[in-house]
């Protein structure tokens, strides 16, 4: 039986691991073990690399040592989670409110939900068809907000969001209050560094990149006094306790240089790719729905719609074929939620039907050529069924 070639398209979900970094992970694990904490030659050793991958990552993201630190976390979300709960702990007692958009990542939203059961006001900003509504953000950013969280790229849309307009609001309205910027889908991603956000804290993610899973970071600018919500040995300058996960870290910050040398060239293909995909889907599947935004969108994902479809049993079709998209968030795609897609503007059926394609520069028109020929047969197939 001949094999089905895998055409993976679920780039923002994860990626496949660089292969340079994947080797510096095993060489970590196996010649350099080890514990950065540890005094002797071995830790010294380990402390020394650490470092190297801190700055790797603070000049992915545009930054040097003199502007920001690096606190390594597990993941996106805990960089998240860490820096929203930090400003809670500092300014609770001062103030009562925070400001998110209406379609966060699950890691902020929900977040937001556990500080609203203790007495904190969330104010959702309307994000329309991928633009925030900054008329509301004027109304409610004001001395009693502690913290403005909002992503910088929508992980299921690719709608960019104008965090530079927030940091503007916030400066006039508010200038005491911290603002935190879930950069995962947007790390590496724009054709500007994350530093110019104007950002106090900012959540970055490795998988993303070509890095392995279980890394993560919260760039925090400096200056900021930073309450720490796991404690312990004292890692991370007692930012972050928790023996380092150095294999990861490290692959991690080679993920950050390549990405950092090679961004012009890489987000070009990416372009290239996502006007490919909109061309190719256009013409040999009419029946799609785009769902873009026209304030801009990040290159690597693309959000369309198959009316009438529900976009599980699309993923099914498509999944037998060897060819992977996914239904918004891998995150919270396994859930009955359409929260986010509803906040872009689409009604629930459309919703139900949404796919999330995201690209990588391993794809290939080939791969685009065939998921179109793809989504047509089980348009065909699949639309006389369900009827």
């Amino acid at each position: 039986m001949e094999s089905i070639k895998e055409i993976y398209l679920d780039n923002a979900a994860t990626t496949v691991v660089d292969t340079e970094a994947a080797k510096l992970a095993y060489d970590i694990m196996t010649r350099f073990y080890g514990n950065p904490s540890s005094s002797h030659a071995k830790g010294i050793e380990a402390e020394h690399l650490l470092k190297k991958a801190r700055s790797r990552v603070l000049s992915c993201g545009g930054f040097d040592a003199k502007e920001a630190n690096v606190i390594f976390t597990s993941c996106g979300t805990e960089a998240s989670n860490s820096a929203i709960f930090s400003v809670y702990k500092s300014l609770f007692k001062r103030k009562k409110s925070i400001v998110i958009s209406d379609s966060e990542h699950p890691s902020v939203e929900n977040a937001a939900r556990e500080l609203e059961k203790s007495g904190v006001t969330v104010h959702r900003i309307p994000t329309k068809s991928g633009k925030l509504d900054l008329d509301f953000a004027q109304n409610v950013i004001n001395c009693d907000t502690m913290l403005i969280s909002c992503m910088a790229v929508n992980n299921e849309t690719g709608a960019i969001y104008d965090i530079k307009a927030l940091d503007t609001l916030r400066k006039t309205n508010a200038p005491d209050t911290f603002l935190h910027v879930d950069a995962v889908q947007a790390f590496a991603h724009l054709p500007y560094s994350i530093s110019t956000l104007g950002a106090d804290f900012i959540s970055v993610s490795g998988h993303k990149i070509h890095s392995p899973k279980g890394t993560g970071a919260l760039i925090v600018k400096k200056g900021i006094n930073f309450n720490p919500y796991i404690f312990g040995g004292g890692q991370e300058n007692n930012l972050r306790s928790g023996t380092e996960n150095l294999p990861g870290i490290c692959a991690f910050g080679l993920a950050c240089e390549k990405a950092e040398k090679n961004k012009a060239q890489n987000l070009s293909k990416l372009s290239e790719l996502n006007t490919f995909a909109r061309k190719t889907l256009s013409e040999k599947c009419p029946f799609l729905l785009f769902n873009t935004t026209p304030n801009g969108f990040a290159s690597h994902i693309l959000s369309v719609s198959v009316p009438g479809i529900r976009s599980e049993i699309m993923l099914r079709f498509l999944s037998e074929r060897g060819i992977f998209v996914s239904a918004g968030s891998a995150c919270s795609s396994k859930n009955a939620d359409n929260r986010v897609l509803s906040a872009f503007g689409l009604g629930n059926n459309v919703a139900d039907c949404t796919l999330r394609i995201s690209f990588s520069t391993n794809n290939t028109h080939e791969d685009i050529s065939a998921l179109a020929d793809a989504l047509c047969q089980g348009n065909k197939s699949l639309i006389h069924t369900i009827k």
